[in-house]
């Protein structure tokens, strides 16, 4: 019996440890698809033969508390991101904004926006009015939070906001490289425990090929999320989209990378959901990014290819595919209210 065979024995019976997932990284693509295929049967076993898909549309904008501003001017977004998002920067207009939405068969938003200079996106003075709202409609609400103080923990809590999406960075160079932050790994534990104190739905969300396109420590971040304590549900992977105008220092990851990180994942959090986010690279690798990832034990995926949903049909004709108007971060109980028409998910309805 080879390495190879060994370390696949390991991952059947869930007693590799870090040292192993260590060495899965290092595989050769000759030696990934008996990986691949293990992750599947394990993502099948746990959660049947289905894959959640997630249409946001307009029934779940992204919205920017600080308009197109943000302190750090991190190396891979600098802003850009910002710019894509509904601009939101006063109480009133939060509130009117969102109870017209209700109005109007809204299912729910993002509230995020750039980060302060010590890595906190400023939601805290919008919360009294997300409780308000809660309060008067059943609009789900997701939140980025950075590295959040526990007044804003304890807010978030009495707002009752539905989900957290924390991202996790167990990696001080890309702290300070690529964040521009003064923190430390400590700052980011700290921030999780105030989440988990206020009792808040955490999903873990992991960047992937974060430092400069290459994969740096996405181990030490799911090692870090196993060893909280907080027992995610759902973790969502998202993939660096190098910035065209910094490619001389920035690599493109490949599909191979994203789906050996996804795998990983399965692999670590047998029973947790894992969700492919909106957050990844397209253009000419987007299918087979797609693919490799459901290959790799995905349960849900944002925004997929139509080529790709036609291309699973053909490869699982008993697939069952649940489609929702919202981000991908929503909890379970939530699906009902999500559950998309016939005239949100057109371009999917006929493959």
């Amino acid at each position: 019996m080879n390495n190879i065979d060994e370390l696949l024995i390991k991952f059947k019976h869930g007693n590799a440890s870090w040292l192993d997932y260590s060495k899965f990284l290092e595989l050769d693509e000759i030696n990934l698809p008996l990986f691949f295929k293990l992750a599947q049967t394990i993502t099948q076993k746990n959660f049947s033969n289905k894959l959640k898909i997630y249409i946001p549309n307009k029934k779940f904008p992204a919205i920017s508390l600080t308009g197109n501003e943000c302190a750090l001017h991190c190396e891979h977004c600098n802003e850009k991101y910002l710019n894509g998002m509904k601009q939101i920067q006063t109480n009133d207009d939060l509130e009117h904004f969102l109870l017209e939405h209700d109005k109007e068969g809204g299912v729910g938003v993002l509230l995020s926006g750039g980060c302060e200079p010590d890595g906190s996106v400023p939601l805290l003075k919008f919360l009294d009015t997300v409780k308000k709202v809660k309060n008067q409609t059943n609009l789900i609400i997701n939140t980025h939070t950075g590295l959040l103080n526990e007044a804003t923990a304890q807010k978030l809590a009495e707002a009752n906001v539905d989900i957290v999406s924390f991202d996790i960075n167990m990696d001080e160079e890309i702290i300070k490289d690529i964040y521009h932050l003064d923190k430390k790994l400590d700052d980011y534990k700290n921030a999780l425990g105030l989440l988990k104190k206020n009792n808040l739905n955490i999903v873990p969300h992991i960047c992937i090929g974060l430092y400069y396109g290459k994969l740096h420590k996405e181990l030490d971040s799911l090692k870090f999320i196993k060893e909280s304590g907080i027992n995610p549900s759902l973790i969502v992977l998202i993939a660096l989209i190098s910035p065209k105008d910094k490619m001389h220092i920035f690599k493109k990851l490949t599909p191979l990378d994203i789906a050996k990180i996804t795998a990983l994942t399965r692999f670590i959090f047998p029973h947790t959901e894992i969700s492919l986010g909106c957050m990844r690279p397209r253009a000419e690798i987007k299918i087979d990014v797609e693919k490799l990832a459901i290959q790799a034990g995905i349960t849900r995926i944002e925004i997929p290819s139509a080529h790709t949903i036609k291309w699973l049909k053909n490869e699982n004709s008993d697939i069952n595919l649940e489609y929702y108007s919202a981000c991908c971060a929503i909890p379970e109980k939530y699906e009902k209210l999500a559950r998309s028409k016939h005239s949100d998910i057109k371009r999917y309805l006929n493959l």
